[in-house]
């Protein structure tokens, strides 16, 4: 990370290299690429992610490889809080959009939602202006629910660079987002692309979002579940697999590189 002020830490956690940091860290990182051009994706991350990547070699290298890889579950927290990384704090996809585009009223930064069901995006913008208004979001697109072609897809890209955006943000859900952001690094001419997945439907209220109190307990995921059983069950049904591998990990038997 050239010319970077200080140094990011990054925790093992079965082999995804997850970034040992809190939110003002986060936003100083974002900052810092903006000013300076220099292009990166930003990944968050809960369990979910870390067992996706069990899987996907490729996925996992693309976590790896981010610019962030941001603790978005609290599982994640307490977890990097018990090897050592006391400052460490949650950085949630919505929770992190919302302090990039207050922090973008002074900066001026230019945004554009990438991501969502039809009219998602839109509605999106509509809520953040709304909240926020002095942010300039320059464009919204909600991509077709299959493999773009080659023309759509350089369409896309044609389409973000022509409204110069410092930040582009990407709502697919893992690993759609990430594999996007991994593929498009260098193509798109935004020095930051940030995967936030539900933080899409979340602010723009197409879904209800758990409780702060259910969120700082860790037991969104629940939440989530008793909401979207049908959808989300295959994810959440890894969590205790998730535990038994961080056991293993812990006690030594088994190690990631």
């Amino acid at each position: 990370m050239s010319n970077f002020p200080y140094s990011l830490q990054r925790a093992n956690i079965l082999g995804v290299h997850v970034s040992a940091i809190n939110m003002y860290q986060a936003l100083r990182a974002i900052d810092h690429w903006i000013v300076h051009r220099e292009k990166y994706y930003v990944c968050v991350t809960p369990a979910h992610g870390v067992m996706e990547c069990q899987t996907q070699p490729d996925l996992k290298q693309i976590f790896n490889s981010s610019g962030l890889t941001t603790p978005d579950g609290m599982a994640i927290v307490w977890l990097l809080k018990l090897m050592g990384y006391h400052h460490v704090s949650r950085v949630y996809g919505p929770d992190l959009m919302l302090a990039v585009c207050h922090r973008s009223q002074e900066m001026r930064y230019r945004h554009f939602l990438y991501g969502g069901n039809p009219n998602v995006p839109e509605t999106l913008a509509l809520n953040l202006q709304s909240r926020f208004p002095d942010l300039n979001i320059v464009g919204a697109y909600s991509p077709p629910f299959r493999p773009l072609t080659v023309e759509e897809d350089e369409k896309i890209i044609e389409t973000i660079n022509q409204v110069q955006p410092d930040v582009v943000w990407v709502g697919l859900s893992t690993p759609k987002q990430e594999l996007w952001m991994a593929e498009h690094l260098g193509k798109i001419n935004a020095p930051v692309m940030i995967g936030v997945g539900a933080a899409f439907d979340f602010l723009s209220g197409n879904k209800k979002q758990a409780p702060r109190w259910v969120q700082q307990i860790g037991l969104e995921w629940l939440f989530r579940l008793s909401t979207e059983p049908a959808r989300l069950w295959r994810r959440y049904v890894q969590y205790p697999v998730f535990v038994l591998l961080v056991l293993g990990q812990l006690t030594g038997i088994k190690k990631y590189p």
